[in-house]
């Protein structure tokens, strides 16, 4: 299990996943959004990335993994991200990822409303 950092200091003009991306290209896209849910479906090819953003509390889940570099709190990590690997937090939390790998990753994000 992976996760991501809290940030007491959430800044709320920060994006969500689905408004950030990368170099002005969008890397998430809604599978569904209900009063309960909203499921984000993100892709990375190597070299590609997820602008600062923040997240509201939510499960995640990697479809394809791979190795990325997060960058949290202004520390910055290596982190290899396996197929089949899930997180979750509870409360917001902001972070800004590069995929450093040489293969695509993609993820379901499902955010709690």
């Amino acid at each position: 299990m992976i996760s991501c950092q809290d940030n007491k200091n959430i800044n709320t003009l920060l994006p969500d996943p689905l408004q950030a991306g990368w170099k002005g290209e969008k890397v998430c896209e809604v599978l569904e959004d209900n009063a309960k849910i909203r499921v984000l479906k993100c892709s990375f090819a190597p070299s590609v990335g997820h602008e600062q953003h923040q997240h509201v509390p939510h499960f995640g889940y990697t479809l394809a993994g791979s190795e990325f570099e997060i960058t949290e709190n202004n520390r910055s990590r290596q982190v290899d991200v396996p197929t089949g690997t899930y997180f979750a937090k509870d409360e917001t939390t902001t972070h800004h990822i590069v995929n450093i790998g040489n293969r695509s990753a993609q993820f379901l994000i499902i955010e709690y409303k």
